[in-house]
């Protein structure tokens, strides 16, 4: 094993036993270059080992690469791919955000944690909000400030400094699983949120019907996903992190049908090439469509001890 390579216990119980899943296929490996792999749009599939804690049953990779090194990966480098898409994460985000004022009606101090080029803030700032956010990669941070002039602060939630019960709403967009550690994380939302604060987490499910369907063919199992939640494991690394669950659902997101196309390539090869030239033949390319393949929203409350 390599130096860059660290082993891990199971975030969610501790437990250091666990049962392989999927073997590794480094052979696989695409992107040798760490800021490309672990970019928001990064889309190599899953070359690591994943496995189940044979205590809880939650899915982790094991060994992986050391936390450090993953975070000086995104922090660095571009994604114009990511940000091609942004029309659509608007609308998604429009829709979302419509549910999470059925809990918080009145618009308050907002947290929107690894932002990306800050779509979200860009909503919720239009509707009211008190926006805030950050974002590891400096380029996303740079180009959500020149775009949508939002000022999302470089790093990760624990090099903000957050003061203890100052935010309503704190919300993780597919982003908790890429997390070295999303206990700490979800713990770090709770201490910034206030008393009955709501969290909002998007992840995409392994325990889904598609997913399992899918097997290895799956396409959240990718390189940049550090862990796989279930219903269950989310439910319970949010109770034991000081949350009480209030709705748990499918969640549709929009992208634009070429790059929907585009991304299936690496899964149904020939398939999803045809679609994506016939999609830009029929000039339909860049419409976007709702899509689900096992994304799932949770809309949790801070509960007080």
């Amino acid at each position: 094993m390599s130096d860059n390579f660290e082993k891990v216990n199971c975030n969610l119980c501790g437990n250091s036993e666990y049962k392989v899943i999927f073997e590794p296929r480094y052979d696989l490996e695409k992107d040798k270059d760490y800021a490309a792999k672990f970019r928001s749009s990064g889309d190599e599939l899953l070359i690591d080992q994943l496995v189940a804690c044979k205590n809880c049953g939650f899915l982790y990779i094991n060994p992986r690469l050391k936390h450090n090194i993953i975070l000086d990966a995104y922090r660095n480098g571009s994604d114009e791919t990511f940000v091609s898409q942004v029309k659509g994460r608007e609308v998604t985000f429009g829709k979302c955000l419509d549910g999470i004022m059925r809990f918080y009606p009145h618009p308050g101090k907002i947290l929107d944690i690894g932002t990306a080029g800050g779509s979200f803030l860009h909503v919720a700032k239009q509707r009211g909000w008190d926006i805030h956010g950050c974002e590891p990669n400096r380029w996303l941070c740079e180009w959500g400030k020149k775009h949508y002039a939002v000022d999302i602060k470089p790093g990760t939630i624990f090099e903000q400094k957050y003061p203890q019960d100052f935010f309503d709403v704190a919300t993780l967009w597919d982003v908790l699983e890429h997390t070295p550690d999303p206990k700490s994380v979800l713990c770090e939302c709770r201490r910034v949120l206030k008393k009955n604060g709501l969290l909002v987490v998007n992840y995409p499910d392994i325990g889904s019907w598609i997913a399992r369907m899918m097997g290895r063919r799956w396409v959240f199992l990718l390189s940049v996903h550090l862990y796989y939640f279930t219903r269950q494991t989310m439910v319970k690394m949010l109770r034991d992190s000081g949350f009480s669950v209030l709705k748990i659902k499918p969640h549709y997101q929009q992208l634009a049908l070429s790059y929907i196309f585009s991304r299936s390539k690496a899964y149904v090869g020939a398939i999803g090439a045809i679609g994506e030239n016939i999609s830009r033949m029929l000039s339909v390319g860049d419409l976007n469509i709702p899509y689900w393949v096992g994304q799932t929203l949770v809309i949790a409350k801070k509960r007080e001890t």
